[in-house]
Formats: structure tokens, C-alpha cells, sequence
């Protein structure tokens, strides 16, 4: 985890390890997430009737940690861990700057692009740079990585922000490195936050 040209809160570079588990190709889309508003009678999130924001197959965004965490709760999956988040965005390219490789794609968005249509990484999962921040379950901490737990982390137990990863498009540069870390106070829901599911393996 880590990167040594990062940011001080994404440094020092370090190796930890993460038991299996099982996380989404993609970010759920808001055809997914419409059936989670009609079987729970649950309010859209804000931009849900926005055209620029509606195509079924663009990421759902808008969500506040807690919105996202309801919905992983009823899908029967959970929010990933940081350090989960970051294994599987690797998908074994170690010293990458990006999941896919060391090239920036060089696009910009004026909306957030349909799931799927970013560059994949050795896993086969798409979107994890260039399209949303991902909310996680961590609580974030500046200086974690200077005392993270070598087996399993999952961040402080308490905190004001909670862990995001991932690029978005709202950004001049939506390209964020896969080591880059992110947060944000839980209550806020912005158009550029999005979730991934995650499972424990067997």
C-alpha cells in the first residue's frame, strides 16, 4: 500500500496482507440501485432526476457513507476496506502508478462516464480511476500508514472522514494514482461519490 512520491498521508510505502475476498467489477450503476429505491421506498439521493446524471448505466452517485453502507447492507455485500480496495485495484501491478498500468489515459469528463468504460486492470475491474471516488468502511487518519496494522487494517476507530479511493471525473484530472487516498465527512453527498460492493470469500 502506499506510495513513496505520494502525499505524506499515502506515505511511507508499505506491505500488508488482506485475507481473500470478493469485490465488484464496477461501481453500482444506477439500474442497481433503482431496485434497492423500490424495494426499500428509500428518497433517490440528489441528482438522481438530472439528466446528466440518469442513464442506468452510469455509476450512482450522490450517496452519503451511510446511504452506501444501507445499500450494501441490503445487497447482502459491505463496503470494502481500504486495504482491500487497494489489492484489488493493483490487481498485482505492485509498483504501477495506475491500475492499468504507468499511462494516463489524457481524458476529461463533462459527466460521469457509463461503468465499465475506463481501462481494466489485470483483474478485469473497471472504474477505479477517472469515474467516482468509492466510499470505504475506514475511518481516515493523515498518519495511519506510519503505524497501520501489517495483516487485515482497517483504519482508526473513530474518526470525522471516512475513507474514499479512486479518481473522479469532476476533477481537472480525473486520473488519480492507485495509491492516492481521499476522504470525506460522511454526511456530504457529492456528484462524483459513487460505491463498490464488497464480500468476505466462501
Amino acid at each position: 500500500m502506499g506510495w513513496s512520491q505520494g502525499h505524506p498521508c499515502e506515505r511511507p510505502a508499505h506491505v500488508v496482507w488482506v485475507d481473500a475476498f470478493l469485490i465488484a467489477r464496477t461501481p453500482v450503476n444506477n439500474g442497481e440501485f433503482a431496485a434497492y429505491l423500490a424495494a426499500t421506498s428509500a428518497p433517490p439521493p440528489p441528482f438522481w432526476s438530472d439528466p446528466a446524471y440518469a442513464d442506468p448505466r452510469q455509476p450512482v452517485v450522490g450517496l452519503s457513507w451511510a446511504e452506501a453502507h444501507a445499500f450494501a447492507a441490503w445487497s447482502g455485500a459491505r463496503l470494502p476496506t481500504e486495504a482491500e480496495w487497494e489489492r484489488a485495484a493493483r490487481g498485482g501491478l505492485d509498483d504501477a502508478r495506475y491500475p492499468w498500468g504507468d499511462a494516463s489515459p489524457g481524458l476529461t469528463f463533462e459527466r460521469p462516464p457509463r461503468v465499465g468504460e475506463t481501462p481494466a486492470n489485470p483483474l478485469g475491474l473497471t472504474d477505479l480511476s477517472g469515474v467516482c471516488h468509492e466510499w470505504c468502511g475506514d475511518w481516515f487518519d493523515e498518519a495511519y500508514y506510519q503505524g497501520s496494522p501489517t495483516r487485515n487494517p482497517r483504519g482508526p476507530q473513530a474518526g470525522t472522514r471516512r475513507v474514499s479511493r479512486g479518481g473522479a471525473w469532476r476533477h481537472a484530472d480525473p486520473w488519480s494514482p492507485v495509491a492516492h487516498r481521499s476522504s470525506l465527512p460522511p454526511h456530504l453527498r457529492y456528484s462524483d461519490y459513487g460505491v463498490r460492493l464488497a464480500r468476505d470469500a466462501g
